[in-house]
């Protein structure tokens, strides 16, 4: 009888060890925002759970593959700030369990006392950046990239380039740029401003709206000479080819944003979501990863890890006169359907 139980036993072991084994963590993220081959490598040798990564290139996007279903799909989803009320208005995402988040100490104060999600109840921040634009240096010259007026102005552009393909951060730089708030509501300011990126996008030299990403490999590849994008993006760029490339945020301003982890409603694994938001935020971790993709840490005890050099740049770390002229994207409510029209107005008129 107990040499029963003692294989009963062991057959129950070897079950739950495979079955640990077979767990997978699935997350939502934005490309080339992590080391898509090492991060995972590492967080499964760690815990023994694999990781699925699918990629979005806009919020938007991924607010609508949740709703189709994306909710039940994914354990993971990184949205930005002014996403972030309508996850939590429409039940998108579920509540943390703070238990199993031992090392939100880590984050700063300014990212656990949020606007929209004061205490973390429902996000952890990820990254937070800025917008600006990348340029090819012996085509743009640095006077001309002062000013959004080198895309905007057709006599002033210097070359191909691209528009960003996001509806708060295109509509945002075009409100500025007309000495409107970055973050208007105002039928008239939305009009101006879609109008401009309606002329613009008609000049010869306009290629159209696309992703950051995408952006910045073409002014890499030298078929743009210009590109709004994400500061990571184009950072990592620079880096690596300083005499050609460069990232500046033009005299009007533009945006600063962060984006955060969170935990769709119906997530199949939400332990393994905890143990991946807690794993992030060690710092080391935190550290790799900001030192990988060039964005900033929201988490004040990777700063020992980061590289000097990232801590010391302004690309990366604004100054307080670079930050004086950023904004952060609000939540716009039931107005966000007016920004939306005119939107679609600038694209596809």
């Amino acid at each position: 009888m107990m040499r029963k139980v003692s294989l009963l036993i062991g057959i129950l072991l070897l079950y739950t060890t495979v079955a640990a084994s077979g767990q997978e963590l699935r997350i939502y993220n934005w490309s080339e925002y992590m080391d898509e081959e090492k991060m995972p490598a590492d967080f499964e040798k760690r815990f023994g759970i694999k990781v699925r990564l699918d990629i979005f290139e806009n919020n938007e996007e991924m607010v609508a593959k949740l709703q189709a279903g994306g909710v039940s799909q994914y354990d993971i989803i990184v949205p930005s700030d002014y996403i972030m009320p309508v996850l939590i208005n429409r039940k998108l995402v579920q509540p943390l369990d703070h238990a199993k988040l031992p090392n939100l100490k880590n984050l700063k104060p300014l990212f656990r006392q949020t606007g929209y999600d004061p205490g973390n109840v429902y996000s952890v921040a990820y990254q937070w950046g800025t917008v600006g634009l990348m340029y090819r240096k012996n085509q743009v010259s640095g006077d001309a990239v002062k000013s959004w007026s080198v895309l905007f102005d057709e006599k002033k552009q210097p070359g191909p380039f691209w528009l960003i393909d996001g509806v708060r951060e295109m509509m945002g730089i075009a409100l500025v740029y007309l000495g409107k708030d970055f973050n208007s509501t105002r039928p008239a300011d939305l009009k101006a401003a879609s109008d401009l990126l309606v002329t613009a996008k008609r000049t010869k030299n306009c290629m159209g709206f696309k992703s950051g990403v995408g952006g910045k490999n073409d002014v890499v590849a030298g078929t743009a000479v210009a590109a709004i994008v994400y500061n990571g993006d184009a950072i990592q760029s620079v880096t690596e080819d300083p005499e050609n490339l460069a990232f500046t945020i033009p005299k009007e301003g533009s945006e600063i944003w962060f984006d955060s982890m969170c935990i769709p409603a119906r997530a199949p694994n939400p332990d393994a979501a905890h143990k991946w938001i807690n794993w992030l935020l060690e710092p080391e971790v935190g550290a790799a990863l900001s030192n990988y993709n060039q964005y900033a840490t929201p988490n004040v005890a990777a700063e020992a890890y980061i590289t000097p050099e990232d801590l010391n740049n302004p690309g990366i770390y604004p100054t307080p006169e670079i930050m004086e002229k950023l904004h952060f994207t609000k939540d716009l409510g039931k107005d966000n359907r007016i920004v939306d029209e005119a939107w679609t107005r600038a694209k596809t008129r």
